[in-house]
């Protein structure tokens, strides 16, 4: 087939093809010109054979030095018709000069004219002509899926142009908010208010919709996504119009929407001099480098230029996967890379000691609640004595900031985990009393999007094989922030430390997972399945709260608190028990978690979750019996599960 020989074609040859079609249809535009000028259907052209050697030699020698024949024709675009647009204007004037200095009698002198516009219809026709060809036999060969694109500016003109090149979709229809674009029509495309839409996708059964509106605002983003919710479409959006202006992203990086796009959350931006304060030119570490949390702060802190950046981090492949990021991203950034744990005193000591580092981010942490909830003694070693031991050797090691990345769920808690985050927040606490070389400061949220805690990944997950989506509980709400924020707020957080601190980051309105669940099903263009509508595409099945699951988050033991520079972090004041207290019950803990005595630790857990104060539950731990009982502590504990 012809198209299919042209697709195969090399280069130079499809170059050299268009050049011989060029090379005929000039003279024949001249020829066309005298037919219609004399009204003949076979004029006579023997006298005016010089215009016609002069209309090719003239004209095909401007479209190479124009690029004409560099031009892709699948993607002919607005450079190549201004080349056949100046050949043709240079072509017709040598031969309206040709014919007045040769002589050419007889030659009409509105020829020249007729000519030009011939050689725009011919040249430029050919062109269209085979791109539609090639486009046809792609259509053909491919079923096209139809879209609508929201927004008929140029990001959705340019938008709809990709799309039918590409061939994977057909733009049936633009969607414009500006009353002065409705009804009228781009690109054989009609544009139409949002009012139509329902009419709309029942006439072009369309089911996905692309939002080509990068300047928009997240509230005039946010605003539409809302409204298109209600329909059976699946939603992508263009990247940003920052993102496209740098060269970042383009046209062609559509995504699904994300529930960050939804977060009904008032972004500030963040203070310069509080991001860089404690980073910018210091010997900067950060524990758990590789984890969620710690992999963005990694990467916001190589933004501020520090002297020396020091990853730790346990799991080989994450400090692996960071390392060779800052090394594209950030080269010029000293990176040196720990393999190791926090629980490890003497690493922690010789690392500090040997790089004289100033600042340390403390990110590393078991912080799966139902997992901690079923390795007790690895979740308090880790999270509580890994902070305890990096706390001392920092203070050992004169590091002037130590800032802990805590949790909300250490907020009256109801699990093991939250228990050991608490902990590790007490210990801070009372050290800071202890000394004055290190500055120590706890940084307390809620849930971060993205995370390898975060139940968005697993419901993505789950909506792309079918589902059904699986929530603990109908009531369960959660607290919900970007990673890139939460590292953000955690620098500038840490600049403002004056010792002992506890800040709490402002989280914005708490979310109901299950409506969180619907949302994103919505979004992907499916129906949830339920009682009122039982032939939905999806269903959301309630499996209970796992053990240490809480309905609702909080994120202050008091209501003790009080703003600081930045409106979106607050300092909480927290009672917490003095060293000479806790150093006494923190080695009856660590014993019992040593000898593997589940029944003291056992009995620890269960007055906590008793709603007990966790200072008054440390001050009356008692030391392990000289006999080790091993017990469980919760139904779903299993002998295989325990560490």
């Amino acid at each position: 087939m012809i198209e299919a020989w042209l697709e195969q074609l090399h280069r130079h040859r499809k170059q050299t093809l268009a050049l011989v079609v060029d090379s005929v249809m000039l003279p024949l535009a001249l020829y066309s010109a005298l037919a219609l000028r004399l009204g003949e259907l076979t004029p006579e052209i023997s006298g005016f054979w010089p215009a016609f050697v002069v209309s090719a030699l003239v004209c095909i020698p401007v479209f190479v030095k124009l690029g004409l024949y560099r031009q892709v024709i699948r993607y002919m675009g607005n450079h190549a018709m201004m080349s056949v647009l100046i050949g043709a204007t240079i072509a017709a004037v040598a031969v309206a000069i040709t014919a007045y200095l040769v002589p050419l009698r007889g030659f009409p002198r509105s020829v020249p004219i007729i000519f030009w516009m011939l050689v725009l219809l011919y040249v430029s026709g050919t062109r269209f002509a085979i791109r539609a060809l090639v486009q046809w036999a792609i259509h053909r060969n491919h079923a096209r899926e139809p879209v609508i694109v929201f927004g008929a500016g140029a990001a959705g003109i340019g938008l709809s142009g990709i799309l039918v090149q590409q061939g994977e979709y057909v733009p049936v229809a633009f969607i414009d908010d500006d009353p002065a674009m409705q009804k009228r029509t781009i690109g054989g495309l009609a544009v139409y208010s949002r009012s139509q839409l329902e009419r709309l996708l029942q006439d072009t059964q369309a089911r996905q919709l692309f939002l080509a509106i990068p300047s928009a605002t997240a509230d005039q983003r946010r605003d539409i996504i809302e409204y298109l919710e209600s329909f059976p479409l699946r939603v992508r959006l263009l990247p940003a119009l920052a993102d496209l202006i740098s060269g970042h992203k383009s046209l062609v990086h559509v995504r699904d929407v994300q529930i960050e796009d939804l977060l009904y959350r008032d972004e500030v931006d963040p203070i310069p001099h509080l991001l860089s304060r404690s980073v910018r030119d210091r010997v900067v570490m950060v524990t758990g480098a590789g984890g969620s949390i710690g992999s963005e702060l990694v990467r916001q802190i190589a933004w501020q230029s520090p002297r020396l950046l020091v990853l730790l981090e346990q799991n080989e492949y994450g400090l692996f996967h960071i390392e060779n990021q800052l090394t594209k991203s950030n080269p010029e950034v000293a990176v040196l890379s720990v393999l190791g744990s926090v629980t490890d005193y003497a690493l922690m000591q010789r690392t500090l000691q040997r790089y004289q580092v100033q600042t340390l981010y403390h990110a590393a942490a078991y912080k799966h609640v139902a997992l901690v909830e079923n390795n007790v003694i690895q979740g308090l070693q880790n999270n509580t004595f890994g902070t305890l031991r990096a706390a001392q050797a920092a203070i050992a090691c004169g590091v002037s900031n130590f800032i802990l990345i805590s949790t909300d769920k250490a907020v009256r808690t109801t699990s093991v985990m939250g228990a050991s985050k608490r902990m590790a927040e007490m210990v801070l606490q009372a050290l800071q009393q202890t000394q004055s070389t290190t500055c120590f400061a706890i940084v307390r949220f809620g849930n971060v999007l993205g995370s390898s805690g975060s139940v968005v990944p697993l419901f993505e997950e789950q909506i792309e094989r079918g589902g059904p989506v699986t929530v603990t509980h109908p009531e369960v709400t959660r607290y919900f922030m970007t990673i890139p924020e939460a590292a953000q707020l955690v620098l500038q957080a840490g600049s403002m430390a004056e010792g002992g601190d506890v800040f709490v980051l402002d989280m914005g309105q708490p979310v109901r997972i299950v409506d969180l669940a619907r949302r994103m099903i919505r979004l992907k263009g499916h129906t949830v399945r339920n009682a009122e509508q039982p032939k939905g595409d999806i269903e959301i099945v309630f499996t209970g709260l796992k053990p240490g699951e809480k309905l609702y988050e909080e994120l202050l033991l008091g209501n003790a608190v009080s703003g600081t520079e930045n409106r979106k972090i607050l300092r909480a004041e927290e009672s917490f028990l003095p060293w000479s207290e806790l150093q006494i019950a923190l080695t009856t803990l660590e014993k019992a978690c040593s000898a593997y005595d589940y029944a003291a630790i056992k009995t620890f857990i269960e007055k906590l979750l008793e709603g007990a104060n966790l200072e008054d539950q440390l001050g009356e731990l008692t030391p392990p019996p000289q006999s080790t009982q091993v017990v469980q502590l919760n139904a779903a504990a299993s002998p295989a599960n325990r560490p």
